[in-house]
């Protein structure tokens, strides 16, 4: 059943004109109080209003030499007209009429879902002008560059960077996550997401047609255009499907006519009854109104399909592979080792004071350097109640690191390159010890006092809390291997497998080196690869499904994947996978009850000589219940691994 969707409220009130005008004929026809005279009118107004929707769709595929199940239905109501019977001709169309107008609302349901985002952009943004005037204009003409203010409570109308001020965002309505994220300068913040508690000026970073939440209600849209294989084959079956009816109908009129003899009026009404019942419509809509449902249900979670074949791709999924750095782990360095170093007894160690006297004195003078390695070494202090030394005249060389003036001696505090510089000879047993830590994937950052070594602080990236909990989930959910490709070297890439349970490591990996492993798993399975955009597109796109992580920043990954995952929330991965099996679930159930109903209507009408009229309401309400049916994937359901 073709119906447009954009013109839903007009279905809406066609139907309303069709029901009301159908029991004014019913009391005209059949209570004194009406004239019994005027009956015809209301079933012509009835069947006007009923009819027209299909009448537009029939002349449209006519137009293009196909058959619909609309013309099914017209020819149904006008044969039950010449029958007389016009009052099963007005319900007919009533009813059909009115599925064709709850599947418009039910798959406008599910577009609401996506639009909703779309309400929660405000349509204007405060400027502040070079003069320090401040103006509402609509978005539309932010300019990139324009600095934009947001008060608390307030939606942010435009995707920019936090440039004064600091607050926490509520970003559930772009990435799903649960737990609003603290923003400060420096910090990225999208358009419809709700500034909670601070007054922030952003700089504009995109334009209104190019935010973050543009792009999502585009991919949403045109996924929903993206059709399930199953509802292609459908929509192809449809035209001969409908060809096979008339058929069948024109020969269950003629030969017991003409052959056998039999009257015309019953013959006639029987054909007609079969053409009601026969008509797919239930079938056709079982596919679409789960699909777009289970897409609403995903976009509302912070996963988007970019289309329902993606939807059904995903159930055949039985092998995942996975991006390591900023995917399984965080992508940001922590401190791994604080070692202190005497080089009297050219001894280390790991505990104790001197361990917290190294990392307060580092922490001191990293403490307002930009590096994201200082940044770790400062929180890394934190996390151990250790206060970093407040130091004076601090000065950074890029590329190297930071020096500082502390209790009159001169601290340094940086890598291989700023010692070399600075000493003639660092003992061996450091440069071994630095060596051995760099050996295990670790960067190193150096510390001197007065051009003496007085420690080592090795970094790492960390696992993300989540990506062992996933992982596991991920095989209760029937996944048989888990692969990770790395560019990282081997010795990182072994110990976070290791640790994480994965069946297979790829590492020193470039990005068309991954291509070639996706290759590889294609051959024995159905393989999902899962990035975070840029570098692992190539790898995306290559694999059955491109999943792409955390893509509320990085538009290649919006571009190349088929899955994007909002939030940077690994979690995710069984919700999508549980949530295409269940939609699949859906269909098909859909799809064997519409074909068992059809079945047992056509006994019905040769058995026991079925009515119009509970032919119309067996087939009607079938297609009713398939939309129904397929409405309730949009309720996000906690579809946790152990509902396998």
């Amino acid at each position: 059943m073709a119906h447009s969707h954009s013109n839903g409220s007009r279905e809406i009130w066609l139907t309303v004109i069709c029901a009301v005008t159908l029991i004014l004929g019913i009391l005209s026809e059949h209570t004194a109080l009406l004239p019994g005279n005027i009956a015809i009118y209301f079933y012509l107004l009835s069947y006007a209003s009923g009819g027209y929707q299909g009448l537009i769709e029939t002349f449209e595929s006519l137009r293009r030499f196909e058959l619909n199940i609309d013309f099914l239905m017209i020819a149904a109501a006008l044969g039950a007209a010449i029958l007389g019977e016009w009052i099963e001709g007005a319900t007919l169309l009533f009813l059909f009429s009115l599925s064709g107008a709850l599947e418009t609302y039910a798959l406008g349901k599910s577009r609401n879902a996506i639009h909703s985002l779309l309400e929660l952009r405000p349509s204007q943004g405060l400027r502040r002008s070079e003069d320090g005037s401040e103006k509402l204009i609509p978005i539309e003409e932010l300019k990139v560059g324009d600095i934009v203010i947001v008060k608390p409570g307030e939606h942010i109308p435009i995707d920019g960077k936090v440039v004064k001020g600091q607050t926490t965002v509520d970003q559930a309505a772009i990435t799903g996550e649960s737990i609003p994220v603290a923003k400060e300068v420096g910090d990225s913040v999208f358009a419809a997401t709700l500034n909670e508690n601070g007054v922030i000026e952003l700089e504009v970073t995109k334009p209104a047609k190019d935010t973050t939440v543009s792009k999502i209600i585009d991919l949403v849209e045109s996924a929903q255009k993206n059709k399930a294989k199953t509802q292609r084959f459908l929509e192809k079956f449809e035209p001969r499907y409908a060809i096979t009816v008339i058929s069948a109908v024109i020969l269950l009129i003629l030969i017991p006519w003409l052959m056998f003899g039999q009257d015309f009026d019953p013959t006639f009404y029987r054909a007609m009854t079969v053409l009601v019942v026969a008509s797919p419509c239930a079938l056709i809509i079982s596919t679409p109104a789960s699909i777009i449902s289970a897409i609403a249900n995903g976009a509302k979670s912070g996963i988007l399909f970019k289309g329902g074949v993606h939807v059904e791709q995903t159930v055949e999924i039985d092998t995942i592979a996975f991006d390591k750095t900023g995917t399984l782990t965080q992508g940001k360095p922590a401190v791994v080792d604080v070692i202190s170093y005497n080089s009297d007894s050219k001894s280390f160690e790991t505990e104790g004071e001197s361990v917290n006297n190294l990392l307060a004195l580092a922490a001191g003078s990293e403490m307002h350097s930009e590096h994201h390695l200082a940044e770790a070494i400062v929180n890394k202090a934190n996390d151990l109640d250790v206060k970093p030394y407040s130091v004076d005249d601090m000065q950074a060389t890029p590329g190297q690191g930071v020096e500082a003036k502390w209790d009159n001696k001169t601290v340094s505090v940086g890598n291989l390159k700023m010692f070399e510089s600075q000493l003639e000879q660092w003992d061996k047993e450091i440069r071994d010890k630095a060596a051995e830590l760099r050996k295990e994937g670790k960067t190193v950052v150096f510390v001197a006092i007065d051009h003496h070594p007085a420690g080592l602080i090795s970094l790492a990236d960390q696992i993300r809390p989540d990506s062992k909990k996933t992982l596991e989930q991920l095989k209760k959910t029937g996944i048989k291997k888990i692969a990770m490709l790395t560019g990282d070297n081997r010795g990182v890439a072994e110990a976070i497998a290791k640790e994480l349970g994965i069946d297979e490591v790829h590492a020193d990996l470039l990005p068309e080196q991954k291509v070639e492993v996706i290759e590889q798993l294609k051959k024995s399975g159905t393989v999902a690869m899962i990035g975070d955009g840029v570098n692992d597109a190539p790898a995306l796109a290559t694999s059955h499904l491109g999943i792409a992580m955390g893509a509320a920043g990085t538009d290649v990954a919006l571009e190349t994947a088929d899955i994007v995952l909002m939030g940077d929330d690994l979690s995710k991965l069984p919700y999508l996978l549980l949530l295409s099996r269940k939609a699949k679930k859906v269909v098909w159930q859909n799809i064997i009850f519409s074909l068992a109903v059809i079945v047992m209507l056509l006994f019905g009408v040769f058995l026991i000589d079925l009515p119009l009229t509970l032919g119309v309401i067996g087939h009607e309400g079938s297609t009713l219940l398939v939309v129904l049916n397929g409405l309730r994937l949009l309720k996000r359901g906690d579809m946790l691994p152990d509902e396998t």
